[in-house]
């Protein structure tokens, strides 16, 4: 009986002193300036800006934030808090009928670009 309580003795003193995984941080704060923007920039703007094609096509203007949350001709694309419902992310994720996912004819997003886009969306879409 001695021995066990030495055991759970020793265990807890190293379990106080030998250092265990880090505590868990908060979530990294996304912003669209710094994150989201850029990823339309490079991925998106040669289209979806006034004389792209896209943005004939479309009418979405992602020059800008207020463009991007004013949506297509047909209405808002952005559910802000909801990335499953958001257009936005349906066409970029390829949960769209093929001839309307996103980008047309270049390179598909990856999934880093694609979960920082989501995690904007879910986060509440904020112009920051």
């Amino acid at each position: 009986m001695l021995k066990l309580a030495q055991i759970a003795i020793a265990t807890l003193f190293a379990a106080l002193i030998v250092p265990g995984p880090a505590p868990l941080l908060a979530a990294e704060e996304i912003s669209f300036e710094g994150d989201v923007f850029p990823i339309m920039e490079l991925r998106c703007l040669e289209c979806h800006q006034p004389g792209g094609d896209g943005f004939k096509e479309s009418g979405l203007d992602l020059s800008t934030y207020a463009g991007l949350m004013k949506g297509t001709k047909h209405g808002p694309i952005v559910v802000p808090g909801s990335a499953l419902t958001s257009n936005f992310i349906v066409l970029v994720e390829g949960r769209a009928a093929p001839e309307l996912q996103m980008p047309h004819g270049r390179k598909k997003l990856s999934k880093c670009e694609k979960e920082m886009l989501r995690r904007w969306v879910n986060a509440g879409a904020e112009d920051n």
